[in-house]
């Protein structure tokens, strides 16, 4: 799987780590997800005005609390990340919403997401670098490439966790009818 080429400059970064701290005041400010209309605007040229996918995760002592993303961009990259800001906030299934008083010492992180390819061979996978998707029987998992690292699992152990989070059988990703994907991402 070749590279993803994607890379954003040091000011590009710093805008969309800041436009998930601004979305998240806006929405305890004003109640609601900011118009698009009001949502500061990346300079013309901008990579941030590119059509891609992106996961924003939160963290508060350093402990998960909320991670939701589009896996394909359905408009600008700084949109999303917006949008994003607020689902991880406020929809991730796994935790309750996320209170005004925790934006203290609150953490995130960006995945904007490459192209998902078909996984041609499990034993290329390379632990940090490769995110993986699994659809079986109408299940899908996935998981970004920092969980796998992060955790220290072995291919084999990244395969079985992303089963589970599709909730499948640990061993379902050897199943004929599973389908495997990777992709990378450039992580801020």
């Amino acid at each position: 799987m070749p590279g993803f080429m994607f890379n954003l400059s040091s000011d590009e970064k710093t805008y969309l780590k800041d436009l998930v701290k601004w979305t998240l005041l806006y929405y305890f400010e004003r109640g609601g997800n900011p118009p698009v209309r009001e949502i500061p605007v990346p300079p013309e040229g901008s990579k941030l005005n590119d059509e891609l996918g992106a996961f924003v995760t939160l963290n508060k002592d350093g402990q998960l609390r909320g991670c939701i993303g589009q896996v394909v961009g359905r408009g600008p990259l700084y949109q999303t990340v917006a949008q994003m800001s607020v689902a991880a906030a406020f929809s991730d299934y796994r935790f309750p919403p996320l209170h005004a008083d925790e934006m203290d010492g609150l953490e995130w992180e960006i995945s904007v997401m490459g192209p998902i390819l078909p996984c041609s061979d499990t034993r290329k996978i390379v632990i940090g670098r490769h995110g993986l998707v699994i659809v079986k029987d109408n299940q899908q998992g996935l998981l970004l490439p920092q969980v796998a690292s992060s955790r220290n699992w072995t291919v084999e152990q990244f395969l079985e966790n992303l089963c589970r989070k599709a909730g499948l059988e640990p061993e379902d990703w050897k199943a004929g009818n599973a389908h495997i994907y990777w992709f990378e991402c450039l992580v801020i």
